[in-house]
């Protein structure tokens, strides 16, 4: 079967829900870019840059960085793709983002596919996450930045189920279990 010459996925969940290592394995299987925003803007923080330094603080204290800055660097991004095969991670987070990154795409004559959710109960997130902190080094994965992280999560990011629920694009994945279960359960659920 031909490999569509533009493909993007957009992976939803909380934070800790595995969309990081799930999206990393399904775009090296799928020739697709995982495309994080977080990865993108810690390495800005790594490197010093101007925007590093604005994103920064807002990062270490579980806030997000402001939509105008991520848009940026998701435009340079994909306008300097020749075919745009993607699987975001962790972007779109609110519903301006969305709007914004609809319009991006449509400019570029590449529509989403399908919006995988990830689903997993509270608890297991945070556990996950403060687990996830002690063998990454990320200094941002503690259990009081993992619940303002999901706080932050219900009040802008939960939206977003709706309106691609309303596109009829949400694909709802159990995240609980395994990552090979998992992971065969986000491609049954993009088949």
């Amino acid at each position: 079967m031909p490999t569509p010459s533009h493909q993007v996925i957009i992976f939803l969940g909380p934070p800790g829900a595995g969309k990081g290592t799930q999206a990393e394995r399904l775009a090296t299987e799928q020739g697709l870019l995982k495309i994080s925003t977080g990865d993108i803007l810690r390495d800005h923080v790594d490197r010093g840059t101007p925007l590093g330094v604005q994103a920064g603080p807002l990062m270490k204290l579980g806030k997000l960085v402001p939509d105008q800055i991520l848009i940026g660097v998701i435009r340079d991004r994909l306008a300097s793709m020749d075919s745009i095969r993607v699987i975001f991670d962790g972007f779109p987070r609110t519903l301006p983002q969305a709007r914004e990154l609809d319009v991006l795409l449509e400019e570029l004559g590449s529509p989403i596919n399908a919006v995988p959710l990830l689903e997993v109960p509270d608890e297991q997130l945070i556990a996950r996450i403060v687990e996830r902190g002690k063998t990454s080094g990320r200094n941002d994965d503690t259990q009081a930045v993992a619940r303002e992280r999901q706080q932050v999560y219900r009040e802008q990011t939960q939206p977003l189920i709706d309106y691609y629920s309303a596109r009829g694009q949400v694909r709802h994945v159990n995240g609980v279990g395994s990552m090979d279960e998992v992971y065969g359960r986000i491609l049954e659920a993009l088949k």
